[in-house]
């Protein structure tokens, strides 16, 4: 795919100062291609996009032909690097069903990814460890049944459901509020890479662009146009996961939402989401089922010498809400010695996860 013929023209129209997606919108619509909107004559213009507005249109932007010399050389740095306008075979149709599509798409990796069948699973920055197993899990058994996990680079769940997408045979999109030469939060730059290489990245922001926080909720938009339904993991409220969700409700795509604890701060942004109508789900094949796609192969079976965990006393004992360690001796009846050992145990197996404050948590999904 690489560059469009036309990218000056394309780069030229989104960098005019004051030309948002929907001026550009209206320009192309009117004229039908960018270069088309150079040549057109002052007064289609002023009354296609105001006088102001045509004015800026006369002259290129500052920096143009830096930025487009830029841009030119991050394509010819690597074949995975690739431009998408709104025109291209290779765009996404499902963002061309939104409100508001993006003009124009800078993207690294596997442009396959952008027709395949594909749901976002987004949550808190901050969640429990629960949280963390709930988003991997859910999403590579999703990305084993051949779907797409699409999230957003943060810390936290993103990061957990990108990892399960890598996992399976749907792997994973990115799509981030930088430009695709900045990694963003700086501690998953081995995972952008990783996803570079077996999934793809996504942005609608000009290479160059830093972190900044305007830039998020528009990315959040393209999260939920992308897919065909949003999983929320763990949410507080307010949380710019509820707005992913609000923005696939307005797309017309199914929200899911994973319930949680009444006491945990995490869940409540999932809580809220399902007494709006958000559909509850315990299991990743609920969500495949709702959506008709076909369900993953069942996963292996555990070997003979690992317990599993509906038989054993002490994660029973646990439940899946936080709990202390007074709490447990008082459900178990061990004693302090005995129980503080067999938590480690659990803990150095990756069953039960030690939080602040004093607080143990099972891990994995039930």
């Amino acid at each position: 795919m690489g560059r469009p013929y036309d990218l000056a023209a394309w780069l030229r129209l989104l960098r005019t100062p004051g030309v948002g997606r929907e001026s550009a919108r209206r320009l192309l619509s009117a004229c039908g291609a960018p270069e088309a909107v150079f040549v057109a004559k002052p007064a289609a213009l002023r009354e296609l996009i105001g006088p102001s507005l045509a004015s800026a249109m006369a002259a290129e932007p500052c920096g143009h032909a830096e930025y487009l010399a830029v841009t030119e050389a991050w394509l010819d740095a690597d074949a995975s690097h690739h431009v998408l306008t709104l025109g291209d075979a290779a765009y996404p149709a499902s963002l061309l069903e939104t409100a508001d599509p993006p003009l124009l798409l800078y993207a690294q990796g596997r442009l396959d990814l952008l027709s395949a069948p594909a749901l976002a699973v987004v949550g808190s920055r901050n969640p429990s460890a629960q949280g963390i197993d709930n988003a991997r899990e859910f999403a590579a058994h999703i990305s084993r049944a051949g779907v797409t996990i699409v999230s957003g680079l943060a810390l936290g769940i993103d990061g957990a459901a990108h990892e399960g997408g890598l996992a399976g045979a749907g792997s994973t999109i990115a799509v981030v509020g930088t430009g695709l030469d900045r990694i963003y939060p700086a501690r998953h730059k081995a995972l952008a890479h990783r996803i570079a290489r077996h999934g793809l990245l996504l942005s609608e922001f000009e290479l160059g662009m830093p972190p900044l926080a305007e830039n998020f909720p528009q990315r959040n938009r393209l999260i939920a146009g992308l897919t065909r339904g949003t999983l929320v993991v763990e949410a507080a409220l307010p949380s710019g996961s509820l707005i992913t969700a609000r923005q696939a409700l307005e797309a017309g795509r199914e929200v899911f939402a994973i319930p949680g604890s009444i006491h945990s701060p995490q869940s409540r942004g999932c809580h809220a989401l399902i007494k709006q109508g958000a559909k509850l789900v315990d299991t990743a094949d609920d969500i495949l089922g709702e959506l008709n796609w076909s369900a993953a192969a069942p996963p292996e079976l555990p070997a003979a010498d690992s317990l599993p965990d509906g038989d054993d006393p002490l994660l029973s004992a646990l439940g899946h809400d936080p709990v202390t360690l007074d709490a447990l001796l008082a459900r178990t009846g061990e004693s302090a010695a005995t129980l503080s050992a067999r938590l480690l145990e659990l803990e150095l197996d990756g069953r039960v996860a030690r939080l602040p404050g004093g607080l143990y948590q099972r891990r994995g999904v039930s």
